[in-house]
């Protein structure tokens, strides 16, 4: 029983479920140039928990790992536009922020390790 691929597994789903349980919430940080952002958050959402439930099954555990990389760069603008276009005061947030960044690829790399 690999505790790391049942807590990814499990982390996707949940956060791909919140997409259509707080939709606003992900729309908030849709980059402008992007279309359809309601579409793109159902998407995301619905990618993310499909991935993370392939992680855990064992034939379609290499799906699921290269899907939840895939997913993770594909919202990685997502999480620039938040960094880029902060204007608040809570310098605590900001640094969160920054440290969003290298960690999708922290995550990417946990992905990848059941691939």
């Amino acid at each position: 029983m690999d505790i790391g691929k049942i807590l990814m597994g499990v982390v996707y789903i949940m956060a791909g479920l919140m997409h259509f349980v707080k939709p606003k919430l992900y729309m908030k940080i849709m980059p402008p140039y992007l279309p359809l952002h309601r579409i793109l958050v159902y998407l995301s959402g619905l990618f993310e928990a499909l991935f993370g439930a392939l992680l855990l099954i064992p034939s379609t555990q290499n799906i699921g790992a290269w899907g939840l990389i895939a997913t993770l760069l594909a919202v990685f603008p997502a999480n620039l536009y938040m960094l880029t276009s902060y204007k608040g005061k809570k310098s605590w947030y900001k640094v969160a922020l920054w440290l969003r960044l290298p960690l999708q690829f922290v995550l990417i790399y946990w992905a990848w390790l059941y691939t």
